[in-house]
């Protein structure tokens, strides 16, 4: 066995399907997001705006959010000391627990390292604790959902995407006693549309399923107090588990999930991705804490970044850009091919100073490749203006075609 030859046939099969990927060599400046800095293929840093972060309200730019890690650091040290088990429950950790617990009306909360260890752990230790479950998987969840699902071992039905019929078509084929789980988002991510969860929960009530909602990319955003999806529809009380992260619209970093304190109890004891791993530090928690009671108290970076995703999207419209016209935060641009979407991402960065991470498979299916733009509260009118400007050249010099105004 040649152990090279096969890495770089690996990575050629990338650089042929023009999938390889580049990360960005980056230091966002602190209080003045979305300028940063780029430090790839220059003499010294270079200033460049960021319009595809996940930090959705730049809450990791928060003075509370900074002044409450600076205190935690002062007062309690770097790390946690180890996994819960071990190094014990640092009070920050039951803390934000208690809110996140309360954000989702649940009697329960458990923190995790990452969005994605919450999605795995939690999805397959809950059914290998149920005997025979089946879980039913939107066609569209995340990575995450999927390992969790493939690491449980069950049977597992994917339904076409939002599509109820087919949802229940499923449901009604299989054992009326079997154990059954609908996994579903409430925000896709990359084409911005929302899943239809109260008509999930009447299905799931119809056929006696449990329901696992991943609110990542709505915790924070939607909802009086930025409950998600699932708070602004009035549904939160019928979803059994809702998953969320910490490290989106909370500015920070981990995951976690809510639901009823038994459930919650299952996890917490047989869940190896919780149980083996260390626990985030206080000082990441500390900083969460801040910004969860923060955006349950205050709307204005949601109504700020809703109104600013709204004026991207008209502008992009206007100016005949292939903008998928979503009803969230989420702005995607479609080019269809992988090798025009990192050229174009490489040229917002290298002449304009503008920084956008092109999205292909396997992220999006082959063919839909796009760039996709998540304006924030701090972008302004003049940053959209320009970069639409520059958008516009960059179609024109590529060739690419322009949508005519309807």
């Amino acid at each position: 066995m040649n152990y090279d030859q096969v890495f770089d046939k690996a990575i050629d099969r990338l650089h042929a399907e023009g999938r390889y990927r580049v990360f960005i060599d980056i230091l966002r400046n602190k209080g003045k997001f979305p300028n940063a800095r780029c430090f790839a293929g220059h003499n010294g840093p270079k200033p460049i705006t960021v319009w595809c972060s996940n930090d959705y309200l730049c809450m990791g730019q928060h003075p509370k959010v900074i002044a409450a890690m600076e205190e935690a650091l002062h007062d309690v040290g770097a790390g946690s000391g180890g996994t819960r088990n071990i190094g014990g429950n640092t009070h920050y950790h039951i803390e934000l627990e208690a809110e996140l617990a309360d954000l989702h009306g649940k009697s329960g909360a458990l923190l995790f390292t990452s969005g994605y260890v919450s999605n795995e752990a939690t999805l397959s230790t809950l059914a290998k604790i149920l005997p025979g479950c089946i879980i039913y998987s939107d066609e569209l969840n995340h990575a995450s959902m999927i390992a969790g699902i493939r690491n449980s071992g069950c049977e597992k039905r994917v339904w076409r995407h939002n599509d109820l019929a087919h949802l229940e078509e499923l449901l009604a084929a299989d054992d009326s006693d079997a154990p059954k789980l609908i996994a579903f988002e409430s925000v896709y991510s990359m084409d911005g549309d929302v899943a239809p969860i109260a008509a999930i929960c009447d299905l799931a009530d119809k056929y006696n399923a449990l329901t696992y909602c991943d609110e990542v990319h709505a915790v924070g955003m939607y909802g009086p107090r930025g409950g998600g999806i699932t708070e602004r529809d009035a549904v939160a009380n019928r979803v059994t588990i809702i998953e969320g992260t910490l490290g989106k619209a909370f500015g920070v970093m981990g995951g976690y999930i809510t639901a009823e304190q038994k459930i919650v109890d299952v996890i917490r004891s047989y869940a190896p991705g919780f149980i083996f791993t260390t626990s985030l530090s206080p000082v990441l928690v500390a900083g969460v804490l801040a910004a969860v009671r923060h955006l349950k108290a205050s709307s204005e970076e949601r109504d700020a970044q809703q109104a600013n995703a709204a004026m991207l999207k008209s502008l992009f419209s206007d100016a005949g850009l292939p903008v998928m016209m979503t009803g969230t935060h989420i702005v995607p641009l479609m080019v269809g091919d992988p090798v025009k979407a990192k050229k174009i991402s490489d040229t917002l960065l290298a002449e304009y100073g503008v920084y956008v991470q092109p999205i292909n498979y396997p992220t999006v299916p082959r063919g839909t490749e796009r760039l996709r733009f998540t304006p924030g509260p701090q972008h302004d009118a003049v940053m959209m203006r320009d970069l639409t400007m520059a958008l516009v050249e960059i179609w024109d010099r590529m060739e690419l075609q322009l949508q005519k105004a309807a």
